[in-house]
């Protein structure tokens, strides 16, 4: 029996230990060499870091002016992005959201990743946030940490562009991959994309993401939620649907609700996990923000992809009733009790819930606007995917809150 015990923690402790690569952690792969791009070194060249000031920390940190686009990154040959790390003198929202990530796989004109760099690193809202996931981390709330695993086959390029209006006086990082060509036919290159809609369309879903062509694996999104001013109630009955390989206009896969999308229920408080967290949770300001990854539970797909979130929240009856006779643009989609649950969506004509008595005084669920924004992760069988660049600057910060 103790044999027996002993080979099961062994096998999970090498199960653990495993690679990017595949080998363990006690194993020494063929042809694998390690490398750190910082700017003490921004090639990551043997035996050339540290040159700086002879060798004095002469090259810690850069100076990135207002406009100026930093390259931290640009290896040759195949390999892979195991962590990066980062921090900055000027944190708040608006510098984050104007702050613009980019990568590019194999010499690709195209970046593969375009997005706001705080909503990326898990500063949804360009909001500092202490958390940790499987993917990200901040652990004290001053840093940017990425440890999502980024495949090339001939070359790599990551930047870092400041479109704000002021320079970026402290700009520290470092990028840590291997080099090597052990790459499969099946190797995937990382994509990442971010849209954001002020105020969303009544009844129709939010994009997290628009539909994107060729083979690959969604591995999840953050997400922020402004809520509109005229709604009151709870914002997050929406259902978050994947529409795979063809799919039309119904998903083959959808969840339940926001917060059960992001493993909670019956509301969301504040937390953080290993694959899904809700980091803001202000409802003085109606700013919400949480992510979901998908790493135990792959979604793949073999054609083509689109993710979306539904616009919905809800409240009780009353409510909603006051809503609607105060002019705000809601739809009532369903209502229950213990007894009773009425699709009114289907029902023709629909019922007005400040009249009909016959409807049950319950909870009831009903679209709504709100300014809602993602930041979409996912591979993808091609270092250039079919999505337009990102917003400009005005757009990606109108409106944010300190």
């Amino acid at each position: 029996m103790r044999r027996m015990i002993l080979g099961i923690v062994v096998g999970v402790i090498i199960l653990s230990g495993a690679t990017a690569t595949g080998n363990s952690l006690f194993e020494m792969p063929e042809g694998v060499e390690s490398r750190w791009a910082s700017f003490e070194n921004p090639l990551g060249e043997k035996g050339k870091g540290g040159m700086a000031n002879k060798g004095g920390k002469g090259a810690a940190f850069d100076l990135v002016k207002a406009g100026e686009t930093k390259v931290l990154m640009d290896v040759q040959g195949g390999g892979v992005i195991h962590r990066m790390w980062f921090t900055l003198s000027a944190r708040g929202p608006q510098p984050l959201r104007s702050y613009v990530f980019r990568c590019y796989w194999d010499g690709a004109e195209k970046p593969a990743v375009e997005v706001p760099f705080g909503d990326f690193f898990g500063a949804i809202h360009g909001k500092m946030v202490a958390f940790e996931s499987e993917l990200f981390a901040n652990p004290e709330g001053r840093s940017f940490n990425s440890y999502v695993p980024m495949a090339f086959r001939r070359a790599a390029r990551v930047t870092f562009t400041n479109e704000s209006s002021r320079d970026l006086d402290q700009l520290f990082y470092d990028i840590n991959y291997t080099l090597h060509d052990n790459h499969g036919d099946n190797m995937l290159y990382f994509h990442a994309t971010w849209r954001r809609e002020r105020w969303t369309e009544l009844g129709k879903d939010f994009a997290i993401l628009p539909r994107v062509e060729g083979r690959g694996r969604f591995l999840g999104a953050h997400i922020g939620i402004l809520g509109h001013p005229d709604n009151r109630g709870w914002w997050g009955e929406g259902e978050v649907k994947m529409y795979m390989d063809g799919d039309t206009d119904f998903p083959t896969i959808i969840g339940t609700g926001t917060e059960d999308y992001v493993g909670t229920a019956y509301g969301q408080g504040e937390f953080s996990g290993r694959y899904q967290g809700s980091l803001i949770i202000d409802d003085a300001k109606r700013r919400y923000a949480f992510y979901r990854h998908h790493v135990p539970d792959p979604i793949y797909f073999h054609r083509d992809l689109r993710v979306s979130l539904q616009q919905m929240g809800g409240a009780g009856k009353k409510e909603v009733a006051q809503l609607l006779q105060k002019g705000v643009a809601i739809q009532p989609v369903t209502i229950h009790d213990s007894k009773q649950f009425v699709k009114l969506l289907e029902m023709d004509p629909a019922p007005d819930l400040r009249t009909d008595r016959s409807l049950p005084d319950g909870w009831t669920n009903f679209y709504r606007r709100d300014d809602v924004c993602a930041v979409a992760l996912y591979y993808l069988d091609r270092p250039e995917n079919n999505l337009p660049p990102i917003a400009p600057v005005e757009a990606r910060i109108e409106a944010l809150l300190e």
